[in-house]
């Protein structure tokens, strides 16, 4: 399968590894030819150096004989305008990375009009999963996988004191016809192993038969939402942190934006309702003392700066904030999230980059898929005659580590698998995964060559 991608920045780089470790065959589309030389040397991918806006250009290149297009520019207006050409010339489907607020209530006009198959909103995304992670996070997400005979449970350990200190397979002799596929811990989500040993303060998703799960939720959740959260700080007042406070202010949560830019801030105050916008370098410890930092339940730190987001996760922390969320691109800084104990980290970079292959891949066999913290995610496919996840029990598939088949709905029947489980076609098959394990799951979904 043919993918173009135009735009050789950092989110365009993350899309292409994503597509090339899942088998695809990428060209790399952009007007700075130094841009794609670091691509080139770094990816096995074609480059092609111009303006993807010129349609002669996307003659020249042969985009009718492309499977997909995704334009990830910095600019939205000619990421949709490269997609519309796209289409038109005959490439089979185009995907937009469209940023800017204004458009967000109107996407599926801008579709429509325009002939996209799809967008994707970075600065959205990150809000909506901060958000629910936020607000939603004692939430029990009952029988929202498609088979409705599964569900998921998310709930911190002290609520269930007799899983502290024990391993999970201690803890899965108690929870009967469940399984904790995810642990999240100081920040970094978890796929734990038999030994693993489940601490205060863990975050734990359990996932198992429908009827189990409720018996679960009456002795985990007192309520069903999360009423705890009335005030929280955000740094940064781009675009996510407006979409953030937007959704905040929704629930009717007490929110404050710090934002150094005052041409952004009065931005802010004038489209945003109910929510206090304060021109000032967020890194100012006076600063966000005079403003209460410690009384807050949640600090968001969604700065363009990752060195800048880290440092004030780590005040933060200091002042015992229940819940503290940092924006990080950089994949290089998860071993110093995790020892900082940031409450969740959350790569913009990434989570796009699944988005977008996700879309791709979902046209074929994805019935469902579900982030969580921006790190994994649930994803929910039916087996198919001689793919190579059928036909042999599960402990022989080598399976690595990062990746759980979790459940598996056979007919009328919710099964939580094991090693002597065989996944047989027409299975719909629940998969735990960390987003890094992306690539390695496709192998699974390939056809088996029996004859080798």
């Amino acid at each position: 399968m043919k993918v173009a991608i135009v735009g050789a920045g950092k989110l365009g780089l993350n899309v292409a590894e994503a597509l090339l470790g899942s088998g695809y065959e990428v060209t790399l589309l952009d007007k700075d030819p130094v841009l794609l030389q670091k691509a080139s040397n770094q990816f096995d991918l074609l480059t092609i150096t111009g303006n993807a806006k010129d349609a002669d250009l996307l003659k020249k290149v042969n985009i009718n004989t492309y499977d997909y297009l995704v334009a990830v520019t910095d600019n939205d207006e000619k990421n949709m305008a490269i997609c519309s050409f796209a289409k038109k010339l005959g490439c089979a489907r185009v995907i937009a990375r469209v940023r800017d607020p204004e458009y967000v209530n109107q996407l599926n006009f801008v579709k429509e009009a325009m002939n996209i198959d799809h967008i994707v909103n970075p600065d959205l995304s990150i809000a909506k999963e901060i958000y629910k992670y936020l607000v939603e996070k004692y939430t029990l997400t009952n029988g929202y996988l498609s088979t409705g005979l599964i569900s998921i449970i998310e709930f911190t350990s002290d609520s269930l004191p007799i899983v502290i200190n024990k391993k999970i397979f201690e803890i899965g002799k108690m929870l009967d016809e469940m399984l904790v596929v995810a642990i999240s811990r100081n920040g970094k989500i978890i796929v734990p192993k038999g030994d693993t040993e489940v601490l205060e303060d863990d975050f734990l998703y359990v996932l198992g038969r429908d009827d189990k799960i409720l018996k679960l939720k009456d002795i985990v959740h007192e309520k069903e939402q999360h009423t705890d959260l009335h005030k929280v700080m955000i740094a940064g007042g781009g675009k996510s942190g407006y979409y953030l406070a937007q959704q905040l202010a929704d629930f009717n949560v007490s929110v404050k934006i710090i934002e150094i830019d005052k041409a952004r801030c009065e931005y802010l105050s004038e489209h945003l309702d109910n929510v206090l916008v304060l021109h000032g370098d967020a890194t100012d410890l006076n600063l966000l003392e005079d403003e209460n930092l410690d009384e807050m339940d949640a600090f968001v730190t969604v700065t363009g700066f990752d060195e800048e987001n880290l440092l004030l996760a780590l005040i933060a922390n200091q002042k015992n904030i229940e819940d503290v969320v940092a924006k990080v691109s950089r994949k290089s800084y998860a071993d110093l999230i995790e020892k900082m104990g940031i409450s969740m980290a959350i790569n913009p970079l990434e989570m796009t980059a699944t988005e977008v292959l996700r879309f791709i891949q979902g046209s074929k066999r994805i019935l469902f898929s579900k982030m969580i913290q921006g790190q994994a995610e649930f994803i929910e496919i039916v087996a198919t005659k001689n793919m190579r996840l059928t036909g042999i029990p599960l402990s022989k598939l080598k399976i690595p580590e990062g990746i759980i088949m979790a459940a598996v709905h056979r007919g009328e029947e919710a099964i939580i698998p094991n090693g002597d489980t065989v996944i047989e076609e027409d299975d719909k098959v629940i998969v735990f995964l960390l987003l890094s394990q992306l690539q390695n799951l496709e192998k699974f979904f390939q056809t088996r060559k029996w004859n080798i």
